[in-house]
């Protein structure tokens, strides 16, 4: 048995405090478009791509319009009001600074979309410590699905490449 000589993070509620932000964003963004549904039933699915959130919470597909301008506005409201409020769990950035000096190549896997994806590595201080980094923007199916993470996994195979 080998060495383990990578990591890969998730980044909500791995390295950043923002999971309640997000769940709030939904049930604000939900709520606006006539869709009430409580923070308890959308803070468990946090972690889910928002085209696995809407389906469960809602009923809507985020390939309609619908879905879709709900999707965004949760994106907006997120930025907004709760991005802001966000911070890094104490001891992220000690624990990808130790990794990082002590050579290992490290990746993410996130559910978020490539520019709110970068926000967040910069509230942990990190951002230049990550090899590869993989959002959903990089696969057609978001997590629970293994896509994000079987991307990242390729990248950490192609050491020549730089992403």
């Amino acid at each position: 048995m080998g060495a383990i000589r990578a990591v890969i993070f998730d980044v909500d509620g791995t390295l950043v405090d923002s999971n309640d932000g997000h769940a709030r964003a939904w049930v604000d963004a939900l709520a606006e478009a006539g869709y009430p549904v409580p923070f308890e039933r959308i803070r468990p699915l946090i972690g889910m791509g928002g085209d696995k959130v809407l389906p469960l919470v809602a009923g809507l597909s985020s390939d309609d319009d619908k879905g879709k301008r709900i999707a965004e506005r949760r994106d907006a409201i997120f930025a907004e009001r709760y991005l802001p409020q966000a911070r890094p769990l104490p001891g992220a950035h000690d624990l990808l600074r130790r990794l990082y000096t002590e050579g290992f190549r490290l990746a993410v896997a996130s559910s978020s979309k490539k520019g709110l994806l970068e926000q967040l590595l910069k509230l942990v201080g990190a951002e230049d410590v990550f090899e590869v980094t993989t959002s959903s923007d990089d696969v057609d199916r978001s997590k629970p699905d293994p896509d994000v993470v079987h991307v990242a996994l390729e990248r950490l195979r192609e050491p020549w490449r730089t992403w």
